[in-house]
């Protein structure tokens, strides 16, 4: 069992990655000040965040890996890639959305957007703790896949594009652009969808039955 230090050290650290939530789902990163975080953590001293933290910019890789179910699959790196397909897509596709579903997680990441629209510093950040590492673990698996002749033969890179693609469009389309039906279209039939699409098109043991032509001159 932790000593009483060691459960008050990780009580107060939670506290702070808490409160640096909603600063930077309100604020975004940039604008968000070391006295913010430390007031919405109900932290006396701004100074203490070094404590528990090397900077703000780690801070903010700590919010994302807690809240963000997809990095925490990433995290479990290369024990995915002996995953089926259709197996680790689920996967892919349900971390995606139980990311989205989180209202305040959902705020942070369209304030990030803006800023890393304007600031390549804070783009590169946001897209070295997760995108660049999402394509790249996607982007291998299709290959490794491919290599074991499970999926058909092309650009892994413009696949993984394909399927990480439809879920952003799912998002888009009821966070930013809302469709008609985003009220009724549930996020698990987008992710059993999208893995069917995705696979009907990829998988070999379909392709060597699709578009085949009746020869029977009926």
């Amino acid at each position: 069992m932790p000593a009483r230090d060691d459960q008050d050290f990780e009580r107060r650290r939670q506290r702070i990655i808490d409160g640096a939530l909603d600063v930077f789902a309100s604020k975004g990163f940039e604008q968000a000040t070391n006295k913010d975080i430390a007031d919405a953590a109900g932290v006396k001293s701004p100074g203490l965040i070094y404590h528990y933290f090397k900077d703000k910019a780690d801070l903010f890789r700590q919010v994302i890996e807690q809240h963000a179910p997809t990095v925490a699959l990433l995290n479990q790196g290369d024990a995915l890639l002996e995953l089926p397909p259709r197996q680790l897509l689920m996967l892919i596709g349900n971390a995606f959305i139980k990311t989205v579903d989180n209202r305040r997680t959902v705020a942070m990441i369209k304030l990030m957007l803006g800023e890393s629209l304007r600031r390549p510093a804070v783009a590169q950040m946001l897209n070295t703790i997760g995108p660049a590492r999402g394509f790249a673990l996607l982007t291998r698996y299709l290959e490794h896949q491919m290599e074991l002749g499970v999926l058909r033969p092309m650009d892994a890179g413009a696949a993984a594009r394909c399927f990480i693609g439809s879920l952003v469009g799912f998002v888009m389309a009821r966070e930013v652009f809302p469709q008609p039906d985003s009220a009724t279209l549930s996020a698990e039939t987008m992710v059993a969808t999208a893995v069917d699409v995705f696979l009907g098109g990829m998988l070999v043991e379909h392709s060597s039955t699709a578009g085949t032509i009746d020869d029977t001159g009926d």
